[in-house]
C-alpha cells in the first residue's frame, strides 16, 4: 500500500512485505533502486523536482524519520514498519548472503566504506563483497564532469555485482543512481544509505536502542554533533511539520498561483510558439508553466521557462496577472504522486510573453516534466494543445495577438 506525503510516495509495508519485495527484485531480469524518504528528503523534494521524480520512480520507498510515522497517522494510518537505512543494510545483506548475490559499496570518506565492508563480512562471513571504496568527491551532481567518476564505472562493470550500496547523502545518492544504474548492467538492485557507512564503520555511536524506539534518535545525534546536525533536524522537526499541516489542512482551500509561459519566434511572416509534452501523459502537449513560489509573475516566469527549456536564450516582452482559474477534479487533487503542488483546490494561472532569440539546439528540456517539444505554427496552437489546455489557450492567444500588433 502506498501513502502519499507531501506529493512523495511511500510504501506502508510490513518487514515481511518489505523483504519480499526485495527478494523478487532479485529474482526478476530488470534493474530496481530502493529510497528511504525522511522529513528532510520530502523538505528537499518539495524544491528539487529532480529529486522530487526520482523518488517518485523508486521501486521501493521505505520511510525513515518518526515523523512520517505521524504524518501518516494524520493521513488516517498507522506506518506498519519503519526502518532506517542503518538497519535496513543488514537485512540485504542477509538476503544477499542466502542468495549467493554480490554487492559493492561506494561512498563515504576516510575508508568508512573499507570498514562497512568488514563489519558485514564479520557478520554475515559468506556475504560476497567485491568492492568497496569512498570513489570520487562530488561536490554536486554534475557526475560526469567528475574524471574519476568514469573508472568508478569502469570498476564497478569489472565487478559485475549484483546489488550496490551508495551512501553519498541525499539527494546525491538518489540521482546518482538514477543516472547511473542503467550503465551498470549486473547490478539488479541498488539503494541510498546516506549516513549508514559512519553507523557501521563506527565511526559514529548510534543512538541507545530505546531512543530508536521511541523515533529520538535525532535527538542523540543533534547532542553529539550539534553543528553537523542542526540545520538537518531543524528541517526534520520544524519545516516538516509546517509544510505538512500547511499541505493536508490549508493549501486544500486555495488556488495555486501559476505562471504559464507563451515562447515564440518569428521566421520571417512565420510565428512559432514552443509546444512542451507532459513525462507523465503521452500526448499531453501544453505551454510551459509552473508555480510562483511567492515571486511576481516577471521573475517566476523568467526562473520557470528558464529550467524547463534549459536556456537564458530568451527575452521578456509581455505579462498579464490572474487570467485563468480552474479546479482540479478530486482524482486529480488525489494524485500527489504526480504534482507535489496538488493539494491545493485548484490553479490560478497568470501569463507571460516571451521572444526566443536562440538556436533550437540550445533547447533541452527536462526529463522530470517533459518528454518532448516542438514549434508550433500559432494557426495550429489550438488544434495541437490537450484538450484540456485549449479553453486556457484561447484565452492566452487573444492576449498573444494584441501584444502582436504592438509589436509590428
Amino acid at each position: 500500500m502506498k501513502i502519499n506525503v507531501l506529493g512523495v510516495n511511500i510504501d506502508n509495508l510490513n518487514k515481511k512485505e518489505i523483504l519480499n519485495k526485495i527478494n523478487l527484485f532479485l529474482q526478476d531480469d530488470k534493474q530496481h533502486y530502493i529510497t528511504t524518504p525522511n522529513p528532510e528528503f520530502l523538505v528537499d523534494a518539495q524544491k528539487d523536482e529532480e529529486f522530487f521524480y526520482i523518488l517518485n520512480k523508486a521501486d521501493l520507498s521505505v520511510p525513515d524519520g518518526v515523523g512520517i510515522s505521524f504524518a501518516l497517522i494524520l493521513l488516517g494510518n498507522l506506518l506498519k514498519y519503519r526502518i532506517p537505512g542503518s538497519d535496513l543494510i543488514w537485512e540485504i545483506s542477509k538476503i544477499a548472503q542466502n542468495r549467493g548475490e554480490s554487492i559493492y559499496l561506494i561512498g563515504g570518506k576516510d575508508k568508512v566504506a573499507e570498514k562497512t565492508a568488514n563489519a558485514l563480512n564479520k557478520k554475515f562471513t559468506r556475504l560476497r563483497i567485491l568492492g568497496a571504496e569512498s570513489g570520487p568527491i562530488y561536490k554536486d551532481c554534475h557526475f560526469k564532469k567528475y574524471k574519476e567518476h568514469k573508472y568508478l564505472i569502469e570498476r564497478i562493470n569489472q565487478k559485475k555485482p549484483t546489488i550496490l550500496f551508495v551512501a553519498l547523502g541525499h539527494p546525491k545518492q538518489e540521482k546518482w543512481i538514477y543516472h547511473n544504474l542503467p550503465k551498470i548492467s549486473s547490478v539488479k538492485l541498488a539503494i541510498g544509505l546516506g549516513g549508514t557507512y559512519d553507523y557501521l564503520s563506527r565511526n559514529i555511536s548510534r543512538a541507545p536502542k530505546i531512543l530508536r524506539i521511541l523515533g529520538l534518535e535525532w535527538m542523540y545525534r543533534l547532542a553529539k554533533e550539534p553543528q553537523k546536525r542542526y540545520k538537518r533536524i531543524f528541517k526534520a522537526v520544524i519545516i516538516f511539520p509546517y509544510l505538512f499541516l500547511k499541505w493536508m489542512f490549508i493549501e486544500p482551500f486555495f488556488y495555486r498561483k501559476n505562471v504559464a509561459c507563451l515562447l515564440f519566434k518569428k521566421i520571417d511572416k512565420n510565428i512559432k510558439i514552443l509546444l512542451v509534452e507532459r513525462e507523465d501523459m503521452p500526448g499531453h502537449w501544453q505551454i510551459p508553466q509552473g508555480g510562483t513560489d511567492g515571486e511576481d509573475i516577471i521573475t517566476a516566469g523568467k526562473r520557470e521557462l528558464s529550467e524547463e527549456i534549459r536556456t537564458d536564450k530568451f527575452k521578456i516582452v509581455d505579462s498579464f496577472s490572474n487570467l485563468y482559474k480552474y479546479k482540479w477534479s478530486e482524482k486529480n487533487r488525489s494524485n500527489h504522486s504526480k504534482y507535489k503542488h496538488n493539494g491545493y483546490k485548484g490553479q490560478k494561472q497568470s501569463l507571460i510573453i516571451a521572444e526566443f532569440f536562440g538556436k533550437d539546439d540550445d533547447v533541452k528540456i527536462n526529463f522530470w516534466e517533459h518528454r518532448n517539444w516542438k514549434w508550433c505554427d500559432i494557426n495550429n496552437v489550438l488544434d495541437k494543445v490537450h484538450q484540456t489546455r485549449k479553453e486556457a489557450m484561447r484565452i492566452y492567444l487573444e492576449k498573444f495577438y494584441s501584444f502582436l500588433k504592438k509589436y509590428d
